[in-house]
C-alpha cells in the first residue's frame, strides 16, 4: 500500500473523529473503539452503568464497511483457529487497559490532537507496551497459524453488526439508551453509520493500525504504517483548531482523568495485548469484518471485558481509577506477560494478515 494512500486514510480518519464530535459525539471521542464497544455492552444490558449505554452505529459501520469492501475486492477470506481462547482473553485484557486509560489507541491520538497531555503520557505507555510485545516477537512468540474455514464462519460478526443496526432503528424495550453522560452524546444515526462504513472501508484497504506502526518500526525498522497515525494527528488537529476545540493541558479534558501512572499503565496493557493479537482494537474489528474469526473472538473478548469492567467497578472515570481497577490493571499486565512467555519458543515469526503467524 502506498504511503500516499495510507496517509490519506489516516487524514480521513482524523477528520471523521472531529466531525463526529461536531455532530454530537462526546468531546475528543468522535471515534473510539473501546468506548463505543463499552457503550454497546451497556445498550445490550450487559452492564447497567446508565451513563454509557448506546448501540453505537459506528462500530457496526467499521465491521460492515470492511465486510463489503472485502467482498468487492475479493479479499473476504474466512480463516481462524489460531488460539481462539487466548485471543478472547487477551481482547478482554486490552479492554480493561483501555477503560483504565479511557480510550483506545485511536482516541489517544484524537485526545492528543486536541491538546490533552494525559494522552501524551498514555502514548509513552502505549509504545512501552508495544516494545514489550516486540521483545516476545523476537523470542518467537506466536499464537499459531490461522487456517481456511467455511464461509459461514465469517458471516457471524457482520450479522451481529447488522442486528445491532436494526436494534438501534427499532429501539425495543430491552435495549438501553443513556439519558445523561457520555452515552447520551451521539451524532445522528445516519451520520454515525455512514462515518463508520467509510472508516471500515479505508482501514480495510490501507491496513491502518496504531499498534502496527510502532511494532514494525521497533521490530524491523519499517516506518511505513507510521505515516497513517501521523496523518490522523494532522487531520484531527487541523479541524480542532478550526472549531476551537484545542485545549492544551492536563486538567479539564473531556472524559479523561489526570492519574498519570494509570494513564501510562492502561495503554501499556493495550499496547502489549494488541501486539500479541497482531493489531489495535480498530484493526481487530475491521479484520473480523473481512472474515478473520480469530479477530472476531478478540472483539467478543473486548465486549465481555467492557461488561465486566463496569459490572465490577473497574473502569476509570474523570475522578480517577478506582482501587479495584488498579488491581485489575496489575493483574492484566501479569496475565499478558504470562501469555507472552508461554507462547514464545523456537518459532520463526512472519507478518501476515495484519498480525503474526508462525511456522515450526
Amino acid at each position: 500500500m502506498s504511503k500516499r494512500f495510507l496517509a490519506g486514510s489516516g487524514l480521513l480518519l482524523g477528520l471523521l473523529g472531529v466531525l463526529l464530535v461536531r455532530a454530537g459525539n462526546p468531546g475528543n471521542m468522535g471515534v473510539c473503539v473501546a468506548c463505543f464497544v463499552r457503550d454497546i455492552a451497556g445498550g445490550l444490558g450487559l452492564h447497567r452503568a446508565a451513563a454509557v449505554q448506546y448501540l453505537r452505529p459506528e462500530v457496526s459501520g467499521f465491521i460492515l464497511g470492511s465486510f463489503l469492501i472485502a467482498l468487492f475486492a475479493r479479499e473476504f477470506r474466512v480463516r481462524g483457529g489460531s488460539s481462539p481462547l487466548p485471543r478472547f482473553f487477551i481482547g478482554f485484557a486490552v479492554m480493561l487497559g483501555a477503560l483504565i486509560f479511557l480510550g483506545c489507541p485511536l482516541r489517544m491520538l484524537l485526545r492528543l490532537a486536541a491538546g490533552d497531555l494525559n494522552a501524551l503520557i498514555g502514548l509513552f505507555g502505549f509504545v512501552a507496551g508495544i516494545g514489550a510485545g516486540v521483545f516476545f516477537l523476537k523470542r518467537g512468540f506466536s499464537l499459531g497459524r490461522a487456517y481456511p474455514q467455511s464461509a459461514g464462519n465469517g458471516l457471524f460478526v457482520p450479522s451481529v453488526a447488522m442486528a445491532l443496526v436494526l436494534l438501534v432503528l427499532i429501539a425495543p424495550a430491552f435495549i438501553f439508551f443513556s439519558d445523561s453522560g457520555p452515552g447520551s452524546f451521539r451524532a445522528p444515526f445516519i451520520i454515525s453509520l455512514a462515518a463508520g462504513l467509510l472508516a471500515g472501508i479505508v482501514v480495510q484497504r490501507s491496513r491502518l493500525c496504531q499498534v502496527g506502526c510502532f511494532r514494525d518500526l521497533l521490530l524491523v525498522g519499517d516506518p511505513h504504517l507510521l505515516y497513517g497515525s501521523l496523518a490522523v494527528l494532522v487531520g484531527a488537529f487541523s479541524l480542532n483548531l478550526l472549531f476551537g476545540y484545542v485545549n492544551v493541558g492536563f486538567a479539564g479534558q473531556p472524559v479523561a482523568h489526570t492519574a498519570a501512572l494509570w494513564n501510562f499503565v492502561g495503554l501499556t496493557i493495550v499496547g502489549l495485548g494488541a501486539t500479541l493479537l497482531g493489531g489495535c482494537p480498530l484493526r481487530q474489528t475491521v479484520l473480523a469484518g473481512e472474515g478473520d474469526t480469530d479477530a472476531g473472538l478478540a472483539f467478543l473478548g473486548m465486549l465481555a471485558g467492557a461488561a465486566f469492567a463496569h459490572n465490577f467497578g473497574l473502569a476509570a472515570s474523570p475522578a480517577g481509577v478506582p482501587p479495584a481497577g488498579q488491581v485489575a490493571a496489575v493483574l492484566s499486565v501479569l496475565f499478558l506477560l504470562g501469555v507472552g512467555f508461554t507462547f514464545s519458543g523456537s518459532q520463526v515469526s512472519i507478518p501476515a494478515r495484519g498480525g503474526i503467524v508462525s511456522e515450526r
